[in-house]
Order: C-alpha cells, then structure tokens, then sequence
C-alpha cells in the first residue's frame, strides 16, 4: 500500500529534530456547498533541522517514530522568504508629491 504524502507550511522548528507542519485542505460544506477551510497540525522527523519556520515541505506517512511523530519529511518545496532582525518599513519622500 503507498504511504501518504501530504504538503503543508512549518509553523514551528524548536524542537530537536522534529517540526510541525500545518496541513490545510477545502472541504464543501455538506448543507450550503460552499468550500470551507480545514486544517491539522502534524509532527514531523526531520533528523538533520534543516526545514525552518514558514518553509512549503513535503512530508510522508512512516511508522510511528514517537507517541505523536508518524510523519517523515521529505522534501522543502519552498523556502520562507528571509526579513532582517530588525526591519522596519521606512517611507521616503518622492520629490514633486506633497506629503
């Protein structure tokens, strides 16, 4: 039987080799047939820290690794966009536009 491989966004790297990645799926609503959002929070093995908070990854059903870590990860499909400690939007005035 194949495993499942579901992709989600890491909302937190913090601990030792694990992360959690949140899965969102639309679902229509039975009675109103409008899609509506659905989300669940998985465990992840990640041996080597390399996935960080805000990455797309992949991550793939395994055997249980822990009491509540059953998913491996597999891939990072995309990188979080990296903001400077510190950053604050500054506005420059443009010449010949009143403030």
């Amino acid at each position: 039987m194949p495993k499942r491989v579901l992709t989600g966004r890491v909302t937190s790297d913090k601990q030792d080799k694990t992360c959690t990645v949140l899965v969102e799926r639309r679902v229509m609503h039975p009675l109103y047939k409008k899609f509506i959002r659905r989300s669940k929070k998985y465990a992840a093995h990640d041996e080597t820290n390399l996935a960080k908070e805000g990455d797309l990854v992949s991550i793939e059903e395994c055997r249980p690794i822990s009491k509540r870590k059953s998913w491996l990860l597999v891939a990072i499909k995309g990188e979080a966009v990296a903001r400077p400690v510190g950053f604050v939007a500054i506005e420059v005035p443009v010449e010949g536009v009143p403030a």
